[in-house]
């Protein structure tokens, strides 16, 4: 499974840090959130993850009120 994240877009509310704070971080220098283990690719920041952690990205994708968060499979 792969996070697929448009950080440009991000808002910087802090949801998905809640939700999956194992993969999500606030950034203090521009307060937007950032992909922890994620590489720019076209944009978009990417990493693949296990399936142990599909539960808490799933609450991450849904809670994100400008829907900039992705699932790849």
């Amino acid at each position: 499974m792969k996070i697929l994240f448009h950080r440009s877009k991000c808002i910087g509310c802090n949801y998905c840090v809640e939700q999956a704070p194992q993969r999500w971080q606030m950034s203090k220098r521009d307060g937007k959130c950032v992909l922890l283990g994620g590489k720019e690719k076209g944009g978009m920041f990417q990493v693949d993850v296990g399936e142990a952690e599909r539960e808490s990205i799933e609450k991450a994708v849904s809670v994100c009120p400008v829907h900039v968060i992705r699932i790849a499979r």
